[in-house]
């Protein structure tokens, strides 16, 4: 019998679905079929492909209040949550990649050094990998399934997607909607299971494994998958860090630290997780802060700007991080109150760097702060981290917040602005360090879901190439002097005329008008050189 698991409302405890779990067999199943369509797949024209997948758009904003309730009930969300972090992202991903797809993946001539390759070319084509497994976390399950679900069709593979078994409900949902497309049968399926039917599914042998999720489990992913190998994407956790310096506009960084920690009740990757705040504003900063965060609305009224907690084991990390703040000196805005699933945010203050809740991902809606004196200072806290996802540098001074915001060990980072970066379907996203490793979003992004193959043609109509047997010393001599023509000092025309002797004889030709050929090459490029 069939291991069956219990997706229940985060809003109301409510039993939504009964799931039976996918069978190791099933799995197998799945991955054969699933390369049944991608050769399907592959072989219909990118433009096609594009106009198929754009129709997604139209179908999503159909059912857009319908989406919002499903994610909602799964996540704890709000609802404007739910459209700024969950529907618009794919959106955004879907009408960039309608737009740049095609120009992305098209194939590319490479320059031919004329003496070396003469009548010949050379060119670069993407190809799809074939089946990609992606393997999603339960934060933002429609988000973090659907784009680099969408990325790999639009490459011209194939998808089997796994959400966390907290995130059940979207799995049907996103069955749902692909289902109004016209796509190969088979193309994107979904298996059901914890982290055991995700070790399955990559011992299933896909052809690419994108992973979102903690940094344990990136390491038991790409653990699973070197042994046969697969390549993988991971993209890990966060310690985001804003550094607030005191030229800035004071209350538009208050209101950025407030949504940047405690949107969506800080479950998010790129939440900021460690404040900076210059000394001189440092006091001023946290009054504003305290005031601002007692302000805001936990539940899911009108006016409800936080939800509730995805999953309550993720509680005793917070709580393990706000104790161990306080017992080593920090202060805090209030006690940490968690009600059923809502958790009232909390500011910490005068942390220190070796806190919990400075070194580790909190996951939650804690914001410690700690103040800095010089602007190297400040650069040297925010590195000091195992983590490198993204990060938010603020003063009025462009020149100075882009000179610090280039020297920080992040894959990503915005000036004067939080989150936000990450919604920009043009820019790549994926960290560094500890953070994860490749990227999704924006050409790169695209072009991850796909390999390189490299082309040469030759035209030429001789018998034998420079370096084809047989090889004499002459041969060495003409070589040494070809590689020093190319790559040695001196002028253009002082090269030229070192090695003329060694470059008339460079293919060693009998005949005179090969000789010829080369002279009339060499005559060409001093001309215009």
């Amino acid at each position: 019998m069939s291991e069956m698991l219990t997706a229940v409302s985060v809003l109301d405890e409510q039993v939504l679905n009964i799931y039976s779990v996918t069978h190791p067999a099933d799995i197998d199943a799945a991955m054969e079929k699933a390369r049944l369509a991608a050769k399907v797949w592959a072989k219909t024209d990118l433009n096609q492909r594009i106009k198929i997948l754009a129709k997604l758009q139209a179908v999503i904003l159909a059912e857009l209040d319908n989406i919002t309730e499903v994610i909602m009930s799964a996540t704890g969300k709000v609802k404007t949550e739910v459209i700024l972090g969950e529907i618009y992202p794919v959106l955004a991903l879907l009408s960039y990649y309608e737009k740049n797809a095609a120009c992305i993946l098209a194939p590319c001539s490479v320059h031919t050094a004329a003496l070396l390759f003469p009548q010949a070319s050379a060119e670069i084509e993407r190809r799809p990998y074939g089946v990609v497994a992606i393997i999603s976390p339960w934060n933002f399950p429609f988000q973090l399934t659907l784009n680099p679900l969408l990325t790999a069709l639009f490459c011209g593979n194939a998808g089997i997607f796994k959400l966390s078994e907290l995130s059940l409900p979207v799995g049907d949902l996103l069955m749902q909607l692909l289902s109004r497309l016209a796509l190969p049968d088979g193309l994107v399926q979904q298996v059901i299971g914890k982290s055991e039917t995700g070790e399955q599914l990559i011992k299933a042998r896909p052809d690419l494994v994108f992973f979102t999720g903690g940094v344990a489990a990136g390491r038991a992913v790409m653990a699973c998958a070197a042994q046969h190998p697969i390549p993988v994407i991971l993209e890990l956790g966060g310690k985001d860090a804003m550094l607030v310096f005191s030229d800035a506009n004071l209350q538009r960084a208050v209101n950025a630290a407030l949504y940047g920690a405690f949107s969506n009740s800080g479950q998010v990757c790129v939440s900021v997780e460690r404040c900076y705040v210059e000394a001189d504003c440092y006091a001023e900063f946290i009054a504003m802060l305290k005031i601002a965060t007692a302000n805001l609305n936990v539940g899911h009224g009108d006016l409800g700007d936080l939800g509730g907690l995805t999953s309550l084991k993720q509680f005793a990390v917070i709580e393990a991080h706000y104790l161990d703040a306080l017992a080593k000196g920090a202060k805090a805005s209030a006690p940490l109150r968690l009600e059923g699933r809502y958790l009232h945010p909390v500011v910490l203050w005068d942390v220190t760097q070796d806190m919990l809740v400075m070194r580790e991902e909190t996951f939650g809606p804690l914001l410690p702060i700690m103040a800095f004196n010089t602007e190297q200072q400040a650069i040297a806290l925010a590195n000091d981290s195992d983590y490198g996802l993204n990060a938010s540098v603020w003063s009025k001074d462009i020149t100075k917040a882009e000179r610090v915001a280039k020297q920080l060990q992040v894959g990503n980072w915005a000036v004067n602005d939080v989150l936000k970066n990450i919604g920009h379907a043009g820019l790549p996203f994926g960290g560094v360090k500890n953070s994860g490793f490749g990227r999704y979003h924006g050409a790169e992004g695209l072009r991850q879901f796909s390999y390189t193959v490299a082309g040469l043609t030759s035209r030429s109509v001789l018998n034998d190439e420079p370096n084809w047997f047989p090889y004499s010393d002459k041969r060495y001599l003409d070589m040494r002097g070809f590689i020093d023509f190319m790559f040695g000092s001196g002028s253009f025309y002082q090269r030229i005329a070192r090695n003329w002797q060694a470059l008339q004889g460079f293919r060693g030709y009998a005949s005179l008008n090969l000789r010829q050929h080369w002279q009339n090459l060499l005559i060409f490029l001093l001309k215009n050189s």
